[in-house]
This record gives C-alpha cells, sequence and structure tokens, in this order.
C-alpha cells in the first residue's frame, strides 16, 4: 500500500494556483484510473483505488500548506504506511514550467509544505517535483505561486497532468524511468525525423555500343566470308 499526497491549499479560492499543483495532480489521476470518490479524512480529502496490482491513496490535505504534515501523519498512522511508501506532488519554483523530476528523500529547500511534512515524519518520503518557474524575484515568490496559472499555461499544464496519470501505474509499481518517459511522452513528444539524407543517384544506363562504320554491302559480304 502507498500513500500519495498532493499539496495545495483548500477551497475554490485557491483551486487554480500554482501552489495547488499537486492537488490538480492528483485529481487527474483520481478521474482517469477509476479511483473511489473523495471523502473527508484525516484532515483532508481522501480517494481510493488501484493502480496495477497497487493499493493507493491519495490525500489532499486541508490543514492549509503550512501545517500539511498533520494530515499527512494522520492518514500514515492510520493506515500504517511507513514513510518510504509516501509520495509527495509539490510544486517547485526551481523547475522550468512543465519539467518534473523524481526524488527519495532529501531536504525541504524553503517549501512550507514540505517542511511540515519534515516535522510530523522525516524527510525519507519520495516528492515528485512539478516545475512552475520563478518570479525571478524572491520578494514576488509568495504572490507568484499563490497566483492562478495564466491562460498562456494551460496547454503546457494540461499536458503535464495527463502525463503524470499516463505514467501513475508505472511510479506505483517503482518504475521512475518508465513514469518519467511517460510523462515525456505528453510534453515532448517525438519529433519527425529532420535530417537531410542524399537523394539516391539515378541508376545509369548501359553504354550505347559504338556504331559499326561498315556500309551494308560491306556487312552482307562479312557474313559469307564466314
Amino acid at each position: 500500500m502507498q500513500l500519495w499526497v498532493g499539496l495545495g491549499n483548500p477551497g475554490a479560492k485557491y483551486a487554480a494556483n500554482r501552489h495547488n499543483i499537486g492537488f490538480m495532480a492528483l485529481d487527474r489521476i483520481a478521474a482517469d484510473h477509476g479511483f473511489g470518490p473523495w471523502r473527508k479524512g484525516y484532515q483532508g480529502l481522501v480517494s481510493e483505488g488501484r493502480l496495477g496490482s497497487t493499493r493507493v491513496i491519495l490525500l489532499k490535505p486541508e490543514t492549509f500548506m503550512n501545517l500539511s504534515g498533520q494530515s499527512v501523519r494522520a492518514a500514515a498512522d492510520f493506515f500504517k504506511i511507513p514513510v518510504e511508501a509516501i509520495t509527495v506532488f509539490h510544486d517547485e519554483l526551481d523547475l522550468a514550467p512543465g519539467k518534473i523530476r523524481v526524488k527519495q528523500a532529501g531536504g525541504h529547500a524553503g517549501h512550507n509544505g514540505l517542511r511540515s511534512i519534515h516535522q510530523h515524519l522525516s524527510e525519507n518520503y519520495a516528492r515528485v517535483r512539478l516545475g512552475i518557474g520563478h518570479p525571478g524575484d524572491k520578494a514576488r515568490v509568495a504572490n507568484y505561486v499563490l497566483s492562478d496559472f495564466a491562460k498562456a499555461d494551460q496547454d503546457w499544464l494540461d499536458d503535464l497532468l495527463r502525463g503524470l496519470s499516463d505514467g501513475a501505474p508505472a511510479l506505483a509499481a517503482g518504475e521512475s524511468a518508465k513514469f518519467l518517459n511517460a510523462v515525456s511522452l505528453r510534453t515532448a513528444p517525438p519529433r519527425p525525423s529532420t535530417g537531410t539524407k542524399p537523394p539516391e543517384k539515378p541508376a545509369e544506363k548501359p553504354a550505347a555500343a559504338p556504331e559499326d562504320p561498315r556500309s551494308p554491302l560491306e556487312k552482307l559480304a562479312e557474313r559469307f566470308k564466314r
């Protein structure tokens, strides 16, 4: 059994925020893979289902981002899920929009949701880091993450969420490379070859036989000599 956590803030006011991309990821996975309806529990919203042979609990904490660890700890304790079997989907300022990385354990890099999980559990959980880009100025970060995705972001965001859903069974099976490849096929599909193979040379015509300079009479005489 695994626990997958999407980070975000509860309520319609925050639903389309960049900070809520973790919620968006879990919503897409639940809808595409036939998970059960979302229900309240463990200070959050929970949906249960299977990805391949793996039972997965999806959790969207409703404690607000800075207290996410309370909800994660409550769910992990109830289902008796070790921290190593927890995967957290979260926004990542240090990755370009649409880029993705998978990481096992490590620091929280100042992300308040991850910091809270560190405090209530440990750092030994997995993370799916979902790039949202950086506003370029540290002073603008708070407003940036709490603002909605721009209209221009919708195409890459949709591709990313679809890719996460496509690769979810591989992630549940511990196949990170296969998971990332599934995402890449959505966000950066292979392009047709643009090679410049030189055209084949046309087949050369056989050389014509040299013209016989003899007159018809000389040719006829030659035949009677044989």
